[in-house]
């Protein structure tokens, strides 16, 4: 006589929903050339840009900002990694197998930006360690040159990634919402990059108060060893990358919520 084994039903924790998508986001080739890319972009453009730089015509702009120009577009490799794992899932349809394994959805969302997270934050702070040494190296003598040890300059290496991170959970949330990969980058790269130099060209002070608050600028200042006078201060910069962030999760999760997969 056979005696039936009781089975144990499958519990959903946050711990599994964080592992499974560990472990979806390192089994996607886009993933690792995406951030290879991100790389590559920072340190050849900081490398270049200091080998090339001849000690005129860049005075004003911050040393930070100027070794860090190729994170502008290492952004876009970072924001179409963090839209690849939401809108990703739609446009395959895996969507609707991760729901069905997580019923309740929005632990999915959590976890997918707590992953995004977790690679982004230290892939661009190492990066922009390597980076900044190496480009200094060619800058010596020039009105460019600074070491890690000068004020500002580790704080503005280390908000840049953070600033980076933040911008690439924001991404993701634009993802769940759009739910379409073209879509979301093409909302990304508006609100990132024309809206505000569309905005800047109005004749009137409020706005260009208000394009202080735009991811890119808040970017910009929070990256910079000293901000503009004119320009947020790099706590009230990383707020406001925070709440970018936390208002795109926001209408992400409201989706998910109210809408079928």
């Amino acid at each position: 006589m056979t005696t039936a084994t009781a089975v144990r039903p499958h519990r959903v924790t946050p711990a599994r929903v964080l592992r499974s998508e560990w472990h979806k986001l390192w089994t996607i080739r886009s993933t690792w050339i995406n951030l290879v890319a991100t790389s590559v972009l920072t340190l050849g453009m900081g490398v270049g840009i200091g080998a090339a730089y001849d000690g005129s015509g860049e005075g004003g702009l911050d040393t930070v900002v100027f070794v860090l120009l190729g994170t502008q577009f290492a952004t876009i490799n970072l924001a179409v990694l963090g839209i690849l794992a939401t809108a990703g899932e739609y446009s395959t349809g895996q969507i609707r197998t991760t729901m069905t394994a997580v019923p309740r959805r929005l632990p999915v969302l959590w976890a997918k930006a707590a992953v995004l997270a977790a690679v982004a934050l230290p892939l661009c702070l190492w990066t922009n360690l390597l980076t900044f040494p190496l480009a200094q190296a060619f800058l010596t003598d020039t009105d460019q040159s600074a070491a890690l040890g000068d004020p500002g300059v580790l704080r503005g290496l280390a908000g840049n990634a953070a600033a980076l991170t933040l911008l690439t959970v924001m991404a993701l949330g634009l993802g769940a919402v759009t739910r379409s990969i073209p879509i979301a980058i093409g909302a990304y790269i508006g609100l990132v990059m024309i809206v505000p130099e569309v905005l800047t060209v109005l004749p009137y002070a409020v706005v260009d108060d208000a394009v202080r608050y735009f991811p890119a600028q808040a970017l910009q200042s929070l990256t910079a060893a000293r901000p503009a006078p004119d320009a947020l201060s790099p706590g009230a910069a990383l707020l406001t990358l925070a709440l970018w962030a936390a208002v795109s999760l926001a209408a992400a999760a409201s989706t998910l919520r109210r809408r079928d997969v």
